[in-house]
């Protein structure tokens, strides 16, 4: 049995949602963060050295970092579905924001995150620069966005998933107005009529209001 050990508002949200709009059968086991560091609990700790969520467990098999958990999964369960193979026309442009996600849009707001913490003077060169950064990242979304009506093109696919975390719940810890990128709001209403997206929430975060807005 497939198990997904789900630690509450993080990034194991995209694969609850993966494997409900495959319809895949899966065991979810939530962890809580601890209350004042609000990192990982031992129990999750135990289970993978790094103490980061997600993980999944398969067998014997267990298997961290969101990326590599969906393409497994898509490859292992999902007979290929939500992925775009080489002789599509929107290839290229499924594998460029399937891993602009963790490569380029999650680290920069992570960045960002922890400078903003650090109660920085408004003016700190370092600060200007990484925000400077994330605005052309959200720049560029809206552009794509305003372009194809998902992330590869006209087709849903995984990239969608692994990229609509950073525009939603990580803004739990990194508060962004969105109202400069119209595209991106309309984009994140569609998917949040996704009856796989709502699923997933309810059963993964079931207190926590989607940031759809």
């Amino acid at each position: 049995m497939l198990t997904i050990h789900h630690l509450g508002i993080s990034q194991s949200e995209r694969i609850v949602w993966l494997c409900e709009e495959l319809g895949l059968a899966y065991e979810l086991k939530h962890y809580e963060r601890d209350p004042v560091t609000r990192l990982s609990p031992p129990e999750l700790v135990a289970l993978h050295a790094l103490g980061a969520a997600p993980v999944i467990t398969d067998g014997d098999l267990v298997l961290a970092e969101s990326g590599a958990i969906m393409e497994y999964i898509i490859a292992k369960h999902g007979g290929g579905r939500l992925a775009l193979g080489p002789a599509h026309p929107d290839f290229a442009q499924y594998l460029y924001w399937f891993h602009f996600a963790n490569g380029n849009l999650q680290p920069n707001m992570g960045r960002n995150m922890v400078l903003r913490r650090l109660d920085l003077a408004p003016d700190n060169p370092v600060l200007l620069a990484m925000k400077g950064r994330l605005d052309r990242v959200l720049d560029l979304i809206e552009k794509r966005l305003g372009e194809a009506h998902y992330f590869a093109g006209s087709e849903f696919t995984a990239a969608d998933i692994i990229m609509v975390f950073s525009l939603t719940t990580m803004r739990v810890f990194l508060p962004i107005d969105l109202a400069p990128y119209p595209n991106m709001l309309r984009y994140l209403q569609r998917i949040g009529a996704r009856e796989a997206y709502q699923r997933a929430m309810r059963k993964g975060d079931p207190g926590m209001k989607p940031l759809l807005t």
